[in-house]
């Protein structure tokens, strides 16, 4: 009786939560404030952390917001964008300086356009013959939501440009924020002033977001016809000309150590602002080295957010419970009493592995000091040790795997000569049951499939009613069953099927990646697909077993390729990879692809001059081609520097390589 009571009193509070979600983000007519709505998530969250049997589908827990996809136009991006790295200290900074001259093969001082990371939301305004036509939020990176109307009633954006030199096409970025003097009268409303900015942003009705007192900052250009701009500094001069405003604290700065003394002065004041920020961010100010630069796969590398000071709390550590990852590293995670640390409520901190608990001398009762930067997880930065309790005792890290019993290694790691501190479930078949969810988790995720309607909590909920044990079962489920259950309904089902529908197109990079394999991340994935021509050509090399092929490939070495064999050298693993090639459209990622350089190979031999092997790299495959880390009948071009390998020039010509020098590269790209 006590269960049904509790039953019911969860899912009166669930519909209720779902009610204002319906008036907020699709009538436009919210009726309670933010704080009186956050409220009533928590008790939904508590209640699901206290009793282990309460689960929907639209708890909080597994939605975000309400989806406003029925309501705003998608927009493609131009330009990706991207977020950005960051950084919380001096060695920070200096790594990140020492990647950008290893990359443009330079020692120099470098100058920055240095600007304050304003705490709002970024928004994309495309300009055509000197008229707004389009407003955009910047939503996954790729795709974002056309808010033009919304955009429109802020001031700050102007909707014509009288300036004569104006780009004939450009899309100018900024952040959309509220002032902290204008949050005070409507902070009734919301829970911060960010939550008003974006909240506002999403409002159906622009006569809506009207009566908000949003703001507009610009701060640089995605996609621009024509670009004459040689400095960052003087986009920004440019863009207060042409009518936006720009932050009155922007500087340009040379040297690491000018930048920490910047940012210790401007921390010092930033409550004192009358915007929220929580960082500055420091770009490359020549245009011509960020474009030389370029990006990874999710942010540029020329620019960085040196955040501000992390906040921190005492609480107590309640238990310390052991996770299994999909590569089945054990991580430990201690489970704290709740404190508020910057805003956020903090129950779980990561303990990072055995090593750090051994190190720190970490154990259930301590008091301890959790540490939250930014949007860095929370984690344990020192242990309390004159409160601890005289029978206390040590933490004692399992041996074998919680969840199967299998026995647990650390890897001995060949370059380093020493032992990985993290310990591993080696058991990689698909038995261990932890390891099996994670990796269904990661293969349904954003950057893999990205399977919507499928988050965590419904991949175990499907697993546990056996409905899905290995990654092709998505593909089979019986949506009547999943009809019959406990917060679904007929289209919530519908959602899912089409997700699922519309997951199967997916790229050959993305499909390496969603399988899981240890270290193949999503760069390395995209590495092989660009040299892998097919999905047929990638099954041909594993089951072949010709991983020697794979040595050709510049950027994979042994470490990837060691992997992969270990990988595949189980059959579940190539079974399974083999029936979603069956099920899936897997497009190769070279299809679409159409630079001067397309199916071309290259290899470098000898010191290039004025730039480094990884801008040279990123040059050509910026022109569709390949480039290659070994000699083989495979390669069309080998490059050489000053003082060349001459075993390297003698095997080219054996095998009718042509041997260019760095100009005749040059020539082929024009």
């Amino acid at each position: 009786m006590e269960k049904k009571k509790i039953e019911k009193e969860y899912l009166l509070k669930l519909n209720l939560l779902n009610k204002h979600n319906n008036l907020y983000y699709d009538k436009s007519k919210p009726q309670i404030s933010d704080s009186k709505y956050d409220k009533l998530k928590a008790e939904i969250q508590n209640l699901e952390k206290k009793f282990k049997f309460l689960n929907n589908i639209n708890s909080p827990s597994k939605t975000v917001g309400f989806k406003p996809s029925k309501i705003f136009e998608k927009y493609k991006h131009k330009v990706q964008m991207l977020s950005l790295s960051n950084a919380f200290d001096y060695e920070d900074l200096r790594n990140f300086e020492k990647k950008i001259l290893n990359f443009l093969n330079k020692n120099t001082e470098l100058q920055y356009s240095v600007e304050p990371k304003i705490d709002g939301v970024s928004a994309s305004l495309t300009y055509r013959n000197k008229e707004l036509v389009h407003g955009v939020s910047r939503g996954d990176g790729k795709i974002g939501e056309i808010i033009t109307d919304n955009l429109k009633t802020i001031n700050d954006i102007p909707l014509k440009i009288s300036s004569s030199n104006f780009p004939k096409e450009i899309e100018i970025r900024g952040e959309v924020f509220i002032k902290k003097k204008d949050f005070l009268r409507i902070k009734d409303n919301f829970a911060n002033p960010r939550n008003a900015a974006s909240g506002s942003l999403r409002q159906k009705d622009p006569q809506q977001t009207k009566k908000i007192p949003l703001n507009f900052i610009a701060y640089t250009f995605g996609f621009i016809e024509k670009n004459y701009f040689i400095y960052q500094s003087d986009f920004l001069k440019e863009l207060k000309n042409w009518g936006f405003k720009t932050n009155l604290d922007n500087k340009v700065l040379s040297g690491i150590t000018n930048l920490i003394e910047f940012h210790k002065k401007f921390e010092e004041r930033r409550f004192d602002l009358d915007y929220d920020v929580d960082g500055l961010v420091y770009k490359i100010n020549e245009i011509n080295l960020q474009n030389r630069l370029g990006f990874t796969s999710n942010a540029p590398r020329w620019a960085i957010a040196h955040k501000f000071s992390a906040d921190n709390a005492n609480t107590r550590v309640l238990n310390i419970e052991i996770q299994v990852g999909r590569t089945g590293a054990l991580t430990p995670v201690a489970k704290v009493e709740p404190v508020n640390i910057g805003g956020v409520v903090v129950s779980n901190a990561t303990l990072h592995n055995e090593e750090e608990i051994k190190r720190k001398d970490i154990r259930i009762g301590d008091i301890v000091k959790i540490e939250r930067a930014g949007d860095v997880i929370p984690h344990v930065i020192e242990v309390d040790k004159i409160k601890r309790d005289k029978n206390s005792k040590e933490f004692q890290f399992p041996l074998k795997c919680p969840f199967c019993g299998s026995e647990t290694i650390k890897e001995f790691n060949k370059t380093t000569k020493k032992y990985d501190a993290v310990r591993r479930c080696m058991n990689s078949k698909f038995l261990c049951e932890k390891i099996a969810i994670e990796k269904i988790k990661h293969f349904v995720s954003k950057e893999a499939l990205n399977i919507d309607g499928l988050g965590k909590k419904v991949v175990e909920k499907f697993w546990d009613l056996r409905l899905i044990k290995m990654p092709q079962d998505i593909f089979r489920l019986d949506y009547n069953k999943i009809k019959n259950l406990e917060g679904w309904g007929q289209t919530s089902v519908n959602n899912l099927k089409s997700s699922i529908e519309k997951s199967k197109k997916v790229t050959l990079q993305k499909f390496v990646y969603s399988i899981g394999i240890r270290h193949i991340g999503i760069e390395n994935a995209k590495i092989i697909s660009e040299n892998v021509k097919n999905i047929s050509e990638f099954i041909k090399i594993i089951k072949n077993k010709k991983y020697d092929y794979f040595l050709n490939i510049d950027g994979i070495g042994e470490t990837q390729i060691n992997s992969l064999r270990h990988f595949f050298s189980y059959e579940l693993n190539f079974k399974i990879m083999f029936e979603l090639s069956r099920i899936l459209n897997i497009v190769s990622d070279n299809s679409n692809r159409s630079g001067k350089l397309k199916n071309k190979t290259f290899m470098f031999t000898g010191k290039l001059d004025g730039i480094s092997r990884a801008e040279a790299k990123s040059m050509i495959e910026k022109n569709s081609g390949n480039t290659m880390s070994n000699i083989s009948k495979n390669l069309d071009f080998l490059v050489i520097g000053e003082n060349p390998t001459k075993r390297k020039i003698e095997q080219a010509k054996k095998l009718n390589i042509k041997v260019i020098k760095q100009r005749e590269l040059y020539k082929l790209l024009n």
